[in-house]
């Protein structure tokens, strides 16, 4: 699993989004009190049930693997211009 140089601002910003679209497809997640660990899995199964990133096999299926699935999506969607692919 290859480490971006910004994966902190990336899973941030890919977590901001996530909320978004989890908000708009009619999901309520509490921005407080629900640890970062529980919305990067709320989001990701979101993301995989609605076919917007592939699953994870079961048995990877843990919090840093999901961690990086959601940089990877967020990464796919920036331009590549953007300053936190650099």
């Amino acid at each position: 699993m290859k480490k971006h140089k910004h994966e902190a601002q990336l899973l941030k910003m890919a977590l901001e989004i996530g909320l978004a679209y989890a908000k708009k497809r009619g999901f309520a997640v509490p921005d407080k009190g629900f640890s970062e660990k529980n919305k990067v899995e709320c989001i990701y199964r979101l993301l995989v049930q609605d076919q917007l990133i592939g699953p994870l096999p079961e048995d990877k299926e843990d919090g840093p693997n999901m961690r990086h699935r959601l940089v990877m999506w967020i990464s796919s969607k920036l331009p590549e211009n953007h300053p936190l692919l650099n």
